[in-house]
């Protein structure tokens, strides 16, 4: 049997599958796609936000990103240059000097270069199917196991496991499964969880297209129905209507269709003559009641889908991967008590209610008509002033996750202030003194040698769960009994 089953191997499963393997369980991910055909279609670009650069640079990956990231700028400032349509220039130049920090609702958000802090992670842009290359690469390096072509139709849990059901009949049972299948999840329909919220109100489209006369669309327009824009790949186009969502998200995408779409957002009479391929998407909001149903368990869309307007969405569940990994392999271990899962969704869940606020009222701000537009200025007018351009930085790229709001020592439940690298997973130690270091005898934990003036326990996932000013130890033990000694084995 196995020890935990991951449904879907896209960003977010594979992204949990290596965390899992660094806590010392065996993962098997099982994806419904044949091979790399799932990443064979994307559009547009994927931003990695301050946040996540900074959990991929605990395992090491900074350096495979930026130079992912290079390459695809090189390809497409060449490309830009070759027809006319380089988009990407000024954005290339803030990412260089890592400055770029997202937007919302279409608002540039960029630190000024006076606030940048030494050593911190910027974010980077991908395409998805790179991404997804360099986590399996990675999770596969590992040891992780993959295997494509498996659909699964159903979940079932029995007491002592879950059993997964797959298209062709065959089953696969671990004492544990995580539904990273996207917001349309099988894993959590079957598992009865409620997925409660707000319907589609836009319809937003995506296409590689060509039209007669490329100028008569500028990079980005609002206009009486909508939204244009061009994106950084060259020959994207992509709609925003405000028409109540697509009637149906899943059929072809066709010229006329972009065409029509692009007349009513933007007022402009052009005329497509080439689509190769386009995806439609909409806001429909929602999130899941529970991310944890006895030994289901679900990341990712799965458990929380939303406008993609700010690019939030794969930040939000790679987040959720970090926080879940190395919990679930602690208790499927045998290292940990079973409770430590209950502070899955207790950290995540309000985090993701969050995000859904800020993408709800991005979609607001990107309405057309008069009252937005006024709104559009306001709010461009309050990001000049400094602490509310922190604000919305910090917020946009997870800065502000607190996980122990309240906590006597301002530094636990927030990520850690200084650089750590953890390639192995572990808890770090951060210890000025030879005392603190005695304490965490007999716990898998690795001692930092730092000049950083406190003592610091830092969680797997980069989260400070223990920190101390006056050099005592004073709770830390407490913190490490209830990650690694377990009173029973959960391990099956």
């Amino acid at each position: 049997m196995n020890d935990v089953i991951i449904v879907g191997g896209g960003p977010v499963g594979l992204l949990l599958a290596g965390e899992l393997r660094l806590a010392g369980a065996d993962p098997l991910v099982l994806e419904a796609a044949a091979g790399a055909a799932r990443r064979n279609r994307s559009f547009g670009l994927r931003g990695i936000n301050g946040r996540t650069s900074q959990s991929l640079r605990l395992r090491g990956l900074t350096e495979v990103l930026r130079e992912a990231q290079r390459e695809m700028f090189d390809a497409l400032a060449v490309k830009g240059a070759a027809d006319g349509t380089d988009v990407a220039r000024g954005l290339l130049h803030l990412m260089k000097g890592n400055r770029a920090r997202g937007h919302f609702g279409g608002l540039p958000l960029v630190e000024e270069e006076s606030e940048l802090r030494p050593g911190a992670a910027g974010g980077f842009i991908l395409k998805q199917p790179v991404l997804e290359q360099i986590l399996a690469d990675w999770a596969t390096g590992l040891g992780v196991r993959i295997l494509t072509n498996r659909e699964v139709v159903d979940v079932v849990q029995e007491d002592s496991a879950v059993r997964a059901v797959l298209a062709d009949g065959r089953v696969e049972r671990a004492a544990y499964l995580v539904g990273c299948d996207g917001g349309r999840s099988v894993v959590r329909k079957r598992s009865g969880i409620a997925f409660p919220g707000t319907d589609a109100t836009m319809t937003g489209r995506v296409a590689s297209a060509e039209l007669a006369d490329p100028g008569a669309v500028r990079s980005s327009m609002h206009g009486p129905g909508g939204l244009v824009n061009l994106s950084l790949v060259p020959g994207e186009i992509s709609t925003i209507e405000f028409d109540g969502g697509p009637d149906d998200r899943d059929a072809p995408l066709t010229a006329a269709e972009l065409q029509g779409s692009i007349r009513r957002a933007s007022g402009v009479d052009v005329t497509v003559t080439r689509l190769d391929d386009g995806i439609r998407y909409s806001d429909n909001t929602r999130q899941a009641a529970t991310y944890r149903q006895g030994r289901v368990l679900l990341a990712g869309d799965a458990a929380h889908v939303h406008s993609p307007i700010g690019g939030q969405g794969l930040n939000l569940g790679l987040q959720d991967a970090m926080n879940l990994g190395w919990k679930l392999g602690l208790v499927v271990r045998g290292s940990a008590p079973e409770s430590l899962l209950d502070t899955y969704t207790a950290e995540r869940h309000p985090v993701g209610e969050r995000v859904l606020r800020n993408t709800r009222a991005q979609v607001a701000l990107m309405r057309p008509g008069p009252q937005s537009a006024a709104l559009r200025e306001v709010l461009a007018e309050t990001l000049e002033i400094p602490a509310a351009k922190r604000h919305f930085i910090a917020m946009a790229n997870g800065i502000d996750v607190d996980y122990a709001p309240g906590s006597e020592h301002p530094l636990v439940g927030r990520f850690s202030p200084i650089p750590v690298t953890s390639e192995n997973g572990r808890a770090l130690l951060v210890a000025p003194s030879d005392e603190i270091r005695a304490a965490v005898n007999g716990h898998a934990v690795q001692v930092v040698e730092s000049d950083f003036e406190q003592a610091l326990l830092v969680r797997p996932d980069g989260y400070v769960a223990w920190a101390a000013s006056d050099g005592g130890t004073a709770g830390l033990r407490e913190v490490l009994d209830g990650w690694y000694k377990a009173k029973r084995s959960f391990k099956m």
